[in-house]
């Protein structure tokens, strides 16, 4: 699919009360790539957020969408941009999945980008299509016995949805064929068309259709019920204790992006995800707001690229 962009207003007039050494930067628009499609749920977060951004920088914002491979052609686009804050990424908890399972990068997702700051955390959820012979968890895990290949689609390769599938068939001793898409969106729309018989996405991608009857939600990935969609139970709860993944959205620069630029993308980013409004509307979309700067950010990369390595490992996950 195309790129699609979009210019945010700055606010110029903030800018001017500004000292001189600080309008340094940014002193074009910023670019914030967007490696899955729109109307997903990183294209659907990123554009919420952009508007308070813009305002506190005093420069516009362009969103542009660069799909495929597991966000790693976006990813790959930031990696080789100048590292001067005026190119970004925005990212989900793919950013840790993908360098363990597609071969070939010309680049390293571990130090070819520097942590801004955590926007959003939110979890999965399994779906299935509204004519599928299972109303809970138990009863997928027996068809999905009885009929080896019930094909699930996720965001992406080395999404959480495709982690989570990986994980479920190993705990639950099922063969699932993996279908990836470009986004969220591709996702929903085959399953509410009967394309594929199930999905793992997000709240903020399958919540209206579970609310309108178009597809069937059977339970969250996270280790606790949360978000817009905590009715529904987890898979943990569901006979499978300990089965957690949360996915997340945030905030990338090149390595090496001067102190000062991360210092001021952080209190935009902050800035953003501590206006009320915004929060609001972050949450409507089933994301739980997160408000913690770089240094916290770094941490939970650090502490998570352990686990997917071991979950990798276990599940023998690869890129089809």
């Amino acid at each position: 699919m195309p790129g699609r962009r979009m210019l945010i207003g700055g606010a110029l007039a903030a800018a001017a009360i500004r000292p001189a050494a600080s309008q340094a930067w940014p002193d074009r628009p910023i670019r914030i790539i967007a490696p899955y499609a729109p109307g997903g749920q990183s294209d659907t977060v990123v554009r919420l957020l952009a508007p308070k951004m813009a305002e506190h920088l005093g420069q516009g914002i362009v969103i542009e969408n660069r799909t495929g491979a597991g966000g790693s052609i976006g990813a790959g686009a930031v990696a080789q941009s100048p590292a001067d804050g005026h190119t970004l990424l925005f990212e989900s908890f793919a950013f840790l999945v993908v360098p363990f399972i597609v071969k070939g990068l010309t680049f390293d997702y571990e130090t070819a980008f520097a942590p801004v700051g955590q926007a959003v955390a939110l979890p999965y959820v399994l779906v299935v299509r509204h004519d599928f012979p299972a109303q809970d968890v138990a009863g997928f895990r027996a068809y999905a016995k009885a009929h080896p290949g019930v094909s699930y689609g996720t965001p992406g390769i080395g999404t959480v949805g495709h982690l989570a599938g990986a994980l479920l068939e190993r705990r639950a001793g099922i063969r699932l064929e993996h279908i990836p898409y470009r986004g969220g969106a591709e996702s929903a729309r085959d399953l509410a068309g009967g394309v594929i018989d199930a999905a793992i996405g997000t709240a903020n991608t399958f919540g209206p259709l579970i609310q309108d009857g178009k597809v069937r939600g059977l339970a969250l990935t996270s280790g606790e019920r949360r978000g817009s969609l905590r009715s529904l139970p987890t898979i943990a709860e569901s006979g499978f204790p300990g089965y957690d993944l949360t996915s997340w959205n945030g905030l990338f620069a090149p390595a090496g992006t001067p102190a000062p630029v991360m210092a001021r993308l952080e209190a935009a980013l902050l800035a953003a995800t501590g206006d009320p409004a915004t929060q609001e509307r972050l949450t409507m979309a089933g994301n739980d707001v997160v408000t913690e700067g770089s240094a916290a950010f770094a941490a939970r990369i650090q502490r998570e690229r352990a686990v997917v390595k071991q979950i990798v490992a276990q599940t023998g996950l690869r890129a089809e």
